[in-house]
């Protein structure tokens, strides 16, 4: 991919999840698997809100009866009844959101496990367009985003709704005047809903893209190759200056989401209490004039508190989804995304294979018409050696990238051993196949870890074994921690040179059948290129490859010569066939590897 003129996709041209995907009925499905645990919080809650209906009656029969008759042992029983309802109520809720927070954290487990899961499917293209810190604030920062809502829209909501019913209830049993009354204000909770979910999902959205703009510039910034570069070039205050202006706008949309959401709350706020002073009115002259109790009255205005909190909590839940569609649209356009490297429906393994490579007239386009390579037809016999020259930007790595299917042709073949690589299990292919690049990657972890990350089950004996072939074992063991040394990030406490042959070492434990090459020595020092350069002929030992040559030896070592330019083969033969020719490769052979001879 990149330099090497691998081919990318478009994000145009990848699906996308539209604001219509993202129902709540689909959230909703991100709780399948923990109904179980749902029914027994719904269950606390039924409990918890029925309990929560007895107080304002014990107040009722303290206020009518109990202070009236004089009753003291009915007094006492009240008085007790309503220390022991709260601390019931207190232990069902510490029960209930235990499991609640398990739930939540279920589902964000799983929601970032599926998107990390989707994410490894994707193909090479895929990473060549997408920003390594976008990809990490949506697995991390967008899935948290929603962990509230999350917590509250199936929970909550119940839990809102059989308060809000059984306070109706119990409200139209008392007084059906003034329940119908407290009813009425309902829809006015109702009124700004609409406009302000609108746009707090506006300013969430552009928030969390801001945010993912943060994350990119972080994880540019401050890994090691963009460290280096800042300070180079003295660009330390202009990445200030870029990161403060994100910064703000950041800091500007919540200030913005929170004011919108604090009119919003003091909007319904003050929609209670106009509710309980018409009550008061209402229920006052009624027990004026004697057709209701005052502790009827009491009981009646604490009922109200109960109708038109949850109302008020369900309607705020209602803008917070609103408000997360926009978060959720982000999550679920990862989860959606298609792989446009596949297994096939039925594909098989690939067992051990001799190594015999074909490509048969095989085409490549980053997007309809805009073709990298076009009807590229050869063959690598196993063991043999194809080098691939060309001008930069060719297609050289887009064509070697194939075998291993990092992305596959628009048309044509591509087989090992005669069997087409679309029909076997990618995971099978792969396991056959070895790839060494340009720049050497490798993890920040011991040697030893970046070692076993070709085989996992690799003992300390094929580790090292591997490493003298690769000519670094020497090296390794002159550490003071051997091959428990840490590298770095991205291996940057080791040499250019240390970094491709613990490379070359990693492709030597996988044992692969097919060796894919981007030659790294044209940057090294004589020293490095020597031990690298050696490393890679033992590497190369009885396996069929497949190299970008950068050098002379490459191509003089080379079985067969493929001469690539704009896309196609222009020239193919050995060395002295190409010479012959006195075409492409004659003049790249003057211009890039004739002083190698001369050395």
């Amino acid at each position: 991919m990149g330099p090497g003129g691998m081919g990318r996709l478009s994000d145009r041209n990848r699906p996308k999840a539209k604001l219509k995907d993202v129902s709540v009925k689909r959230i909703l499905r991100l709780f399948k698997g923990y109904w179980g645990q749902l029914v027994a919080i719904i269950g606390l809650a039924l409990f918890a809100a029925l309990i929560g209906l007895i107080p304002p009656l014990v107040m009722k029969e303290i206020i009518d009866k109990a202070i009236p008759q004089g009753n003291m042992k009915l007094l006492a029983g009240m008085a007790l009844l309503m220390i022991f309802l709260p601390v019931v109520s207190g232990v069902l809720g510490v029960w209930q959101n235990h499991l609640n927070t398990k739930v939540t954290q279920g589902v964000i487990r799983d929601l970032g496990q599926t998107l990390f899961h989707n994410l490894q499917r994707q193909s090479m293209a895929f990473f060549t367009d997408a920003r390594s810190g976008e990809i990490v604030q949506r697995i991390t920062g967008d899935v948290q985003a929603v962990q509230s809502v999350v917590t509250s829209l199936v929970v909550s909501s119940i839990t809102q709704i059989v308060i809000v019913v059984s306070t109706i209830g119990i409200l139209f049993a008392l007084d059906w005047k003034l329940a119908i009354i407290s009813v009425l204000i309902l829809p006015l909770f109702v009124l700004p809903v609409k406009k302000v979910s609108k746009v707090r999902k506006e300013l969430r959205t552009e928030t969390q893209k801001v945010r993912s703009d943060i994350t990119s510039q972080l994880s540019e910034n401050f890994g090691i190759s963009g460290a280096l570069l800042t300070r180079i070039f003295g660009r330390e205050r202009q990445q200030e200056i870029e990161f403060t202006a994100m910064n703000q706008k950041v800091m500007d949309l919540e200030l913005r989401l929170n004011l919108v959401g604090r009119w919003f709350g003091m909007a319904t706020s003050t929609l209670g209490p106009l509710g309980t002073a018409i009550i008061y009115m209402y229920g006052g002259y009624s027990v004026i004039s004697g057709s209701m109790t005052l502790g009827s009255i009491v009981a009646f205005a604490a009922y109200l508190g109960r109708l038109y909190m949850p109302v008020g909590m369900l309607l705020n839940l209602h803008v917070e989804v609103a408000t997360a569609l926009g978060v959720f649209q982000r999550i679920f356009e990862y989860q959606d995304m298609v792989p446009d490297v596949m297994d096939a429906d039925g594909a098989r393994p690939l067992g051990l294979v001799e190594g015999r490579v074909a490509y048969k007239q095989v085409s490549f386009a980053y997007k309809p018409g805009q073709y990298a390579l076009r009807d590229v037809t050869f063959e690598a016999q196993p063991g043999e050696m194809v080098a691939l020259v060309g001008p930069s930007g060719a297609g050289k790595s887009t064509l070697i990238g194939m075998i291993a299917r990092l992305y596959d042709s628009t048309s044509g073949v591509v087989e090992v051993d005669g069997v087409n690589v679309r029909d076997v299990g990618l995971a099978s292919l792969r396991a056959q196949i070895a790839y060494v690049t340009q720049e050497s990657f490798l993890f920040h972890a011991t040697i030893g870890d970046n070692l076993r990350f070709a085989r996992e089950d690799a003992t300390r004996e094929e580790m090292e074994a591997a490493c003298r072939q690769a000519y670094i074992h020497d090296f390794i063991v002159s550490l003071p921690e051997g091959y428990d040394t840490m590298v770095g990030e991205r291996g940057h406490r080791l040499s250019g040179g240390e970094r491709q042959r613990i490379a070359i070492a990693r492709a030597i434990l996988k044992r692969p059948r097919i060796l894919i090459l981007d030659e790294a020595t044209s940057h090294l020092d004589s020293e490095s290129e020597s031990y690298v350069q050696a490393a890679l002929e033992e590497l190369m030992q009885g396996r069929t490859t497949l190299v970008i040559a950068h050098r002379l030896s490459t191509v003089l070592a080379a079985d067969h010569i493929l001469v690539i330019e704009a896309g196609s083969v222009v020239e193919r033969g050995t060395h002295s066939e190409l010479l012959a020719l006195d075409g492409l490769y004659a003049r790249l052979y003057s211009t890039q590897f004739a002083h190698a001879a001369e050395e």
